[in-house]
């Protein structure tokens, strides 16, 4: 395309009615369509373990492109496609006028091919989402960027579709410069989607991180003073994700639950409270910083309301690591003293681990398998070191030098030039995942969440209908099968899991075999030579491992158009 004309200067965001959605009164009938990318394989998504529950197909909602199909004018007809689940055919592209994707660094080869099939079938194309808004040099070829999160952009976009839905003869870039409080946001638009077809259930608290880890992009996003919904939106938010489907875990996508620590202690009575007068319908899960270990009255509310998981950037067991990477806040008390605080509430705790670090050594790999062993965390996304733009990690590796270009690459397993050799850091990588979900290693942290963490989760006993009973069946059999039978690692499924069934804890015994199913067959999926040493791999070009913060790269959602 020609030179791109950059669009900054749209109409102020219009206000929210009753429902969220946006005022703006379209002239004309538009069909716009949604398409969500695929993401690659990796540990974090948890791809092997569908076909052990009756319904699912993909990891988590496309939070984003759900919020923007819930704020666009009621008047304009709306076709959701994830990717992830089925892709969007010749007539899903006949029948639009406009095709809207979102995504992360990870997903962009898919991101591009769903541009390139749009362009054949002569549609526009929109992308927003933490990837263009990061680095919208990305995307040369899509018709209009939306840089920066739901705003005056989101109203000029619509503004111009309303006028037209032909493509540019240039690329047309809408950035943010005006948010939409996120206490205005609507509610998702979960009714376009079977919530029961995804492994995890999402919702979104706040944005924004007040930390400035090096390697994290969030700050430069979404800023460092966390904004927030209101907990009566998120008691509707969970009341539409329950009425269309979630029958298990939902995990708070935000940046950090404890971006701002009193908001999340005024928001977790009213989650008991809905729990409580709702029979207890959900499991939940977040994802902070390690320094939520020191605040006992926050941990006692989230047991009370039913939080199960939560996930920790802990990042390396080397405290001169951590300092270098301004990691502070995981210094402030003894990691495993962390870990251990967390169990006592209930909580199981799910770690990030990055390796390819500039401060490791032969030793490093070691000083994690010690680490992983001592605090019986069963996953833990061990991963190598990648730079995302918009990162002072990026920008101190970029000016040194050691920032790889696309295309040498796309040849590794990351854009860094580490300071250790290339072989030994993946080797050192990969001799560590491998002994980290070895069978016998993993279930043996299990088996101290067993004794440590589970029975300290408050019991409730909520009365399931019939389809609910019905679906726990099904996912007991389809787990005793796979787990209990079918793997060669049945001995020690059974060695714990045999005696938890007879107990009646049939959730724990549950929780377990989904889980080892899906590391242990990973792990066994990936070869030291096979471009696999990272689990966000981008199969169509550069590797783009998750690392331990950075929104767009790890996963979760961003306010902005994806």
């Amino acid at each position: 395309m020609p030179d791109r004309a950059h669009r900054s200067d749209g109409p102020e965001p219009a206000t929210a009615r009753p429902d969220g959605r946006t005022t703006y009164r379209p002239r004309n009938k538009r069909r716009i369509l949604y398409v969500f990318p695929e993401y690659a394989p990796s540990f974090g998504t948890f791809q092997h373990a569908y076909k052990l529950f009756p319904d699912v197909d993909a990891f988590m909602p496309p939070q984003g492109l759900l919020l923007v199909a819930a704020y666009l004018p009621a008047e304009w007809d709306i076709r959701f496609v994830d990717q992830n689940r089925s892709p969007a055919d010749d007539a899903d592209y006949a029948w639009a006028d406009a095709v809207l994707m979102s995504g992360m660094h990870v997903q962009r080869p898919f991101i591009d091919r769903i541009n390139d099939r749009a362009h054949r079938s002569g549609v526009v194309t929109v992308l927003g989402g933490p990837s263009v808004s990061a680095h919208s040099d990305y995307y040369p070829d899509v018709d209009i960027l939306h840089v920066g999160e739901i705003g005056d952009a989101t109203d000029a976009v619509i503004a111009y579709l309303d006028e037209t839905t032909a493509r540019p003869d240039r690329q047309l870039t809408f950035a943010t410069g005006r948010r939409l409080p996120l206490d205005r946001f609507p509610v998702p638009a979960y009714h376009q989607i079977d919530v029961a077809n995804y492994f995890l259930g999402s919702i979104q608290f706040s944005s924004g991180c007040p930390y400035r880890c090096e390697f994290c992009d969030i700050p430069a996003l979404y800023g460092r003073n966390p904004r927030l919904k209101e907990p009566a939106q998120i008691c509707r938010e969970l009341d539409a994700i329950v009425a269309n489907g979630a029958k298990g875990a939902v995990y708070f996508v935000d940046d950090n639950f404890i971006g701002n620590r009193n908001a999340a202690l005024a928001l977790l009575p009213h989650l008991i409270r809905w729990q409580e007068a709702n029979d207890y319908p959900l499991r939940l899960a977040c994802e902070a910083t390690v320094n939520m270990a020191q605040m006992p009255e926050l941990l006692e509310l989230m047991r009370q309301a039913q939080f199960h998981t939560v996930f920790m950037g802990i990042e390396t067991p080397e405290e001169d690591a951590l300092a270098a990477m301004l990691k502070k806040q995981n210094l402030r008390m003894p990691l495993l003293e962390a870990v251990e605080t967390m169990n006592r509430h209930g909580l199981e705790v799910v770690s990030g681990i990055i390796m390819g670090l500039d401060t490791d050594t032969p030793n490093t790999g070691h000083n994690i398998r010690r680490f992983v062993a001592a605090s019986n965390i069963p996953l833990l996304t061990i991963n190598l070191l990648y730079a995302l733009p918009k990162t002072p990690l990026y920008d101190r590796l970029r000016r040194a030098g050691r920032l790889l270009p696309d295309e040498v690459a796309r040849h590794r397993v990351s854009n860094v030039e580490f300071v250790m050799p290339y072989d030994q850091v993946v080797r050192m990588w990969y001799d560590t995942v491998t002994a980290a979900y070895a069978p016998e290693a993993l279930f043996r942290r299990f088996r101290h969440q067993t004794e440590h963490t589970f029975p300290n989760r408050l019991r409730v006993r909520p009365k399931p209908s019939w389809p609910v009973i019905k679906y726990g069946l099904e996912l007991i059999v389809r787990v005793l099968w796979h787990a209990g039978v079918g793997a060669d690692w049945r001995r020690h499924f059974w060695d714990l899991c045999g005696p938890l069934l007879r107990q009646g804890r049939i959730d724990e015994a549950v929780h377990i075999g989904v889980v080892a199913y899906h590391l242990i067959t990973f792990t066994r999926s990936i070869a030291y030579d096979s471009g696999e040493a990272c689990f966000y791999a981008d199969p169509g070009g550069v590797a783009a491992p998750v690392v331990g913060g950075g929104g767009a790269a790890r996963g979760s959602p961003t306010t902005g158009m994806g």
